[in-house]
């Protein structure tokens, strides 16, 4: 697979692709794998998760740095980031006995009834670059520990990374077969869904690949879980806290250099506070440092492919074009690698590019509405459904107009976050199924019902 570091556009040593021999070896000793995995106390299984949270603290630079080589991630979020992943192995080590133990059940009298939760088998899991390390381990900390076993489909410019975090797993003990990195093209990883060995599939991507993973899995009758892309709404009212909205804001817009499926995206103001947050959001764009994702003092890094780049813009020119004011940014900087400034549109028509497209990199389009009604009925105007932030004084009033807004998390006076302990997912085109929190480890389990009685009862 070919690498390119976005920050320079300079070619990496490319890392060898699994041909198809490899992937019939990946899938014969995942098969073998989970035979005995399944069986594994899952005292034993969480103790090896905690050792992959070890590994990855032990570790975090070299991780760190391979991941800003890859796409470019601004170092410091790259720690994060890792560090991250270390979290969820130590909440899946501490938790995952509890999520997964029987529940019981009552029944007719005489008779043991309880809920069991038991494997399905290998998953195959397809991933994104954005998140290299965080997508995957949001994925294998609770599966593997429920006793499936994992194969990794990682997005061709991050391969790096996929080897790295089978690595981790080896490193840390695990089996061989538990988990496995398969360097594969799209295709590839279509027959794999298909394959009788491979028991599910989960999928972090674009809505046209949601879209093609779920025809296959559903063609196989095999479980899915798809978390797609998001059109976030970050709803400003009257009573907000401007200078706190507009800096957690600029944050939410820019975080990973705009490349997030939870970043706000559509910023819905109420008129009698338009101009000043625009004007202080501006203000906190502006301020934002653009430059090598190796620097510590790095806000924005590249964008992590040079197409990525150019469909961002293009989506900024026909905004422009349908009648959007440019008030920062607009412009791919001119300088080697990847690069786009943290941009602001106001005037932005309910179908421009910005209002109607998911817009990964730091692009915020702001709106103004008249009142909460309207808030609500914009935020609401979107076929994506992930995640979205209320921001008013009134905790009450937020948490009223945080239930209304269709999404699969809301926050007030906050970002949209993931967190181990959460579930998390969206609703409409943004997928369904949830990762993480209970509700997560429980996606890829048989809920066995199971009924104990005499058979003289």
């Amino acid at each position: 697979m070919a690498r390119v570091n976005p920050a320079t556009g300079e070619r990496l040593e490319p890392v060898a692709a699994d041909d198809r021999d490899d992937v019939e070896t990946a899938l014969a000793t995942a098969t073998d794998a989970f035979a005995s995995w399944r069986r594994r106390p899952i005292e034993e299984r969480t103790e090896l998760l905690e050792r992959a949270g070890e590994v990855l603290r032990e570790n975090v630079d070299e991780y760190a740095a391979l991941m800003t080589r890859e796409m470019g991630k601004p170092i410091d979020s790259a720690r994060g980031e890792v560090e991250k992943c270390a979290w969820a192995c130590d909440y899946y080590a501490e938790r995952a006995p509890e999520h997964l133990q029987d529940r019981r059940i009552g029944g007719q009298s005489g008779a043991k009834t309880y809920v069991a939760h038991e494997p399905l088998g290998p998953i195959l899991a397809v991933m994104p670059w954005n998140f290299p390390f965080w997508q995957v381990f949001r994925f294998a900390a609770p599966h593997l520990t429920a006793g499936n076993v994992g194969l990794l489909k990682h997005a061709s410019n991050v391969p790096g990374c996929s080897r790295a975090i089978a690595e981790v797993f080896e490193r840390a003990g695990y089996p061989e077969g538990v988990f496995q990195s398969l360097v594969v093209d799209s295709d590839v990883a279509n027959e794999v869904i298909a394959d009788d060995r491979v028991a599910a599939v989960t999928l972090t991507g674009s809505e046209r690949a949601g879209r093609a993973v779920a025809e296959t899995a559903g063609r196989e009758l095999k479980k899915s879980v798809l978390e797609l892309g998001g059109s976030d709404p970050f709803v400003v009212l009257d009573d907000a806290d401007l200078a706190a909205a507009a800096a957690t804001g600029s944050q939410a817009r820019c975080i990973n250099s705009g490349q997030s499926c939870i970043a706000a995206k559509r910023f819905v103001v109420h008129s009698a506070v338009a101009d000043e947050f625009t004007e202080r959001l501006v203000a906190e764009m502006d301020s934002l440092t653009v430059g090598d994702p190796t620097d510590e003092g790095t806000d924005l890094g590249p964008q992590a492919r040079e197409d990525l780049l150019e469909d961002l813009h293009d989506q900024v020119e026909r905004s422009v074009d349908a009648g959007a004011t440019v008030q920062c940014g607009g412009e791919v900087l001119d300088r080697e690698g990847y690069y786009y400034p943290p941009t602001v549109l106001t005037d932005v028509p309910r179908d421009a590019a910005v209002a109607t497209e998911e817009v990964f990199g730091p692009v915020a389009a702001v709106f103004e509405v008249d009142d909460e009604a309207a808030a609500v009925e914009l935020a609401n105007d979107t076929n994506l459904g992930l995640g979205a932030s209320v921001w008013t004084d009134d905790l009450d009033r937020g948490e009223r107009v945080a239930r209304e807004i269709d999404a699969g998390c809301t926050f007030v006076n906050e970002l949209v976050k993931s967190d181990p302990r959460l579930p998390f997912g969206g609703v409409g085109d943004s997928g369904y199924g949830r990762e993480l929190g209970r509700d997560g480890i429980r996606e890829f389990v048989n809920r066995k019902t199971v009924w104990v009685q005499s058979a003289d009862e």
